[in-house]
């Protein structure tokens, strides 16, 4: 699917979906790696080298296919998942596509607040340092019903995967993104910013993470802190809910590129903010970064219009 126009929130409010926003900009929206954030030169030249990567939920789909990107690209990455049967597939995958490649996996639940701090604890004293962290765990309900005709438990579950996952993530590795300048970099979803009567306990946990990343850059400012809404992709999580298949049309080797492209240091002025991999980065950056840094958008607030 080539590119088409779509529009960019400035001030990102909560619409339901059939209410246009009250502030929009033009911007292509894109499905697959374009020229702009095209990963070749990363690979070609190592830009990552010397770098260490931690990612959670790591074992497959976006989060796999993130971390060969930066170990291509030369970095050394840590993988993490529940699983250790798929944990192991992943690494060899990795290795596989990436000879040489150097890849830690780590069995952990990063709801445990222990196993996260272990998790952190090994990659320390495997690698000396953290450069990345990208927090991809998360949990997808089924979205058939409202919450009231949901197990109370069962909802509760996916917030606490979504919101304390990431925040066990954060917690571990701020500090020692703050040492190397690095960056912390939540996986979230489009889905944080619309209204709808279903899927309560995904949309308002990613609702949360938009809030809990500009906080975590305002209290660290050391680090580059971002949202990034990884796309429409066909993984497992997201076929908890089939009937999105139609709209899942975005390629997995999109958002990896996208990252590597956030975390290469030509796009700090987005630090603190939501970004979207279906943005022509190139089109944000040329006509809309000024807007967007002198009207501090693209973070969550109340927006009236004038």
């Amino acid at each position: 699917m080539g590119p088409h126009r779509a529009t960019l929130i400035v001030n990102l409010n909560s619409n339901m979906p059939q209410d246009p926003p009250s502030e929009t900009l033009p911007v292509t929206r894109v499905n697959n790696v374009y020229p702009f954030i095209a990963p070749e030169k990363h690979f070609t030249e190592q830009t990552y080298k010397s770098k260490v990567v931690f990612i959670t939920g790591g074992s497959a789909g976006i989060g796999l296919e993130i971390a060969t990107f930066y170990a291509r690209a030369g970095a050394a990455v840590v993988v993490t998942a529940r699983r250790q049967q798929v944990l192991d597939d992943a690494r060899a995958a990795i290795l596989k596509a990436v000879p040489g490649a150097d890849v830690l996996a780590i069995s952990v639940d990063v709801v445990q607040t222990e196993q996260v701090e272990a998790a952190v604890k090994a990659t320390l004293d495997r690698f000396g340092k953290i450069d990345i962290c990208i927090a991809n765990a998360a949990m997808v309900d089924r979205w058939d019903r409202p919450f009231l005709k949901e197990d109370p438990n069962k909802w509760w579950k996916a917030v606490e995967v979504n919101i304390r996952g990431n925040f066990n993530a954060a917690y571990y590795t701020l500090a020692h993104l703050t040492k190397t300048k690095g960056y912390f970099i939540t996986i979230t979803s489009e889905a944080a910013q619309v209204r709808i009567p279903i899927g309560s306990s995904y949309l308002v946990s990613k609702h949360a993470l938009g809030r809990f990343v500009e906080l975590a850059a305002l209290e660290n400012p050391e680090v580059k802190v971002m949202a990034v809404h990884p796309g429409g992709i066909k993984t497992e999580g997201a076929m908890t809910n089939p009937e999105f298949e139609p709209y899942l049309t975005d390629s997995v080797e999109l958002p990896a590129a996208t990252l590597l492209y956030l975390t290469s240091g030509k796009a700090d002025w987005l630090n603190g903010r939501f970004v979207s991999s279906n943005w022509d980065l190139e089109e944000v950056e040329r006509d809309w970064k000024d807007k967007i840094v002198e009207e501090q958008a693209l973070v969550s607030r109340l927006h009236v219009p004038s």
